[in-house]
């Protein structure tokens, strides 16, 4: 028997956080789906956040990858925007 999705944390930072008012949520997702799509869920859920989409950088498990890095069931996933001090 096969497992029909994965469970990841996703980790929340700057402006992410402040949409969703929290630091972590725990995300179910279709195996092997791209780090990317994270990103389009909040966009999708939180439109205000588009503006981030292109200065956004990726981390899974504390390692920087590429948009279309595949996610694993357990998966650690922190969006990183520009932060600024303050």
């Amino acid at each position: 028997m096969t497992d029909s999705s994965i469970t990841i944390s996703l980790k929340l930072f700057a402006a992410y956080q402040e949409a969703y008012n929290c630091e972590q949520l725990t995300l179910q997702l279709p195996p092997n789906t791209p780090v990317v799509a994270v990103l389009d869920r909040l966009v999708g859920e939180h439109p205000e956040l588009e503006r981030w989409r292109p200065v956004t950088r990726f981390a899974v498990n504390l390692q920087f990858v590429s948009a279309d890095t595949p996610l694993q069931h357990g998966d650690e996933v922190v969006l990183i925007p520009p932060v600024s001090g303050g």
